[in-house]
C-alpha cells in the first residue's frame, strides 16, 4: 500500500505543476484588453531587471505634457531606458505607422486611428488609457466676446479648428451638430497644438481645442466651457507595436500608462477615465 500511495503523491504533484504551467501560459497569451482599473501598479515594477534601450513612442499632440511627465518617470523607474517621444495628430502618426515608420508603442487620440494601424496589422490589441472632452480656447481679453458654443457661428467671429481627419477636429464638429450650428472656421490646423497657438498669439477669436490643452496654456488663453448636453469626448487608447524594435520596453511603458500611478498623472493633467 505504501508505494503505491507514493505513486498517487507523485501523480498529483505533477498534476498541479501542469496546471499552475498551463494557468501561466493562459495568462500571458491572453488577448484581452487590461483596463486602467485592473492594470494596478504591476506595470512601474515589472522586469525591473530586464528593461533596457530605447522605446519610441508615437502619442497625440495632446497628450504632449502628460506623456513628458510619464517617459521622465518611466526613464526614473528603469535606469539606462531611453524614451523617446514623437507627439503629432493621430491621423498623421496613424499613416506614419503604417508606411512603415519606426516606433514602438502608439497611444492615439482617437479608437479610428488605432484601428487603421490594427487592420494594417500593426498591432494586435488595444486598451483605452484615457478619455478628453472640448472646450472653447479664446484669448485673455476675449475681444469677440465669445461666451458660448453658438457665438463661433456669429459673423465675424475668427475660429481655428483642427482639420477635419485630426481626433481633435471630428470631435469639434460633433459637438456643432449638437449644438446644430454652423462653423466657418478661418483656418484648419494640422494638430490641437497648433490649433491652440493660433489663439496665444491672437490671431483667431476663439479655437476649439481640448480641456486639457486649455489647462496646459495656463494665462495664454481663457476657457469658454462647454455644456455637457452638446460636447463630445474622444477615447485614447495605447497599444504595443507588432514591428516594436523593443517589444519588451514596449510593454512596460504601456502597463505603466495604465497603472494608477500613470492614471494619476493622467488625471491630474485633467483628462477622464475611460
Amino acid at each position: 500500500m505504501k508505494p503505491r500511495a507514493h505513486v498517487v503523491a507523485a501523480v498529483s504533484a505533477i498534476a498541479m505543476a501542469v496546471a499552475v504551467t498551463a494557468g501561466c501560459s493562459s495568462s500571458t497569451s491572453s488577448k484581452t484588453n487590461p483596463s486602467p482599473a485592473g492594470a494596478s501598479d504591476r506595470g512601474s515594477t515589472a522586469a525591473t531587471a530586464t528593461v533596457s534601450g530605447t522605446v519610441t513612442v508615437f502619442a497625440a499632440a495632446s497628450l504632449q505634457e502628460a506623456f513628458t511627465t510619464l517617459a521622465n518617470q518611466f526613464e526614473a523607474a528603469h535606469p539606462g531606458v531611453k524614451v523617446k517621444l514623437n507627439f503629432g495628430a493621430s491621423s498623421a502618426l496613424a499613416q506614419q505607422i503604417n508606411q512603415g515608420a519606426p516606433a514602438d508603442v502608439f497611444a492615439s487620440a482617437s479608437t479610428k486611428n488605432m484601428s487603421q494601424v490594427s487592420s494594417a496589422g500593426g498591432a494586435a490589441s488595444s486598451s483605452n488609457f484615457a478619455k478628453n472632452v472640448m472646450e472653447i480656447a479664446v484669448p485673455p481679453s476675449n475681444p469677440a466676446g465669445v461666451t458660448s458654443v453658438a457665438d463661433l457661428a456669429r459673423s465675424g467671429v475668427k475660429v481655428a479648428l483642427c482639420q477635419s481627419q485630426v481626433p481633435c477636429g471630428s470631435t469639434a464638429l460633433a459637438v456643432f451638430a449638437k449644438a446644430k450650428i454652423t462653423v466657418k472656421p478661418v483656418t484648419l490646423e494640422p494638430d490641437v497644438k497648433s490649433t491652440l497657438a493660433k489663439v496665444e498669439l491672437d490671431e483667431v477669436d476663439a479655437g476649439v481645442v481640448y480641456v486639457t490643452d486649455v489647462r496646459a496654456a495656463g494665462s495664454k488663453v481663457k476657457g469658454i466651457e462647454i455644456p455637457a448636453d452638446v460636447n463630445a469626448s474622444t477615447d485614447y487608447p495605447i497599444a504595443t507595436l507588432t514591428k516594436a524594435a523593443n517589444p519588451v520596453a514596449a510593454q512596460a511603458f504601456v502597463a505603466y500608462v495604465l497603472s494608477s500611478a500613470g492614471q494619476s498623472v493622467l488625471t491630474a493633467d485633467g483628462f477622464e477615465r475611460p
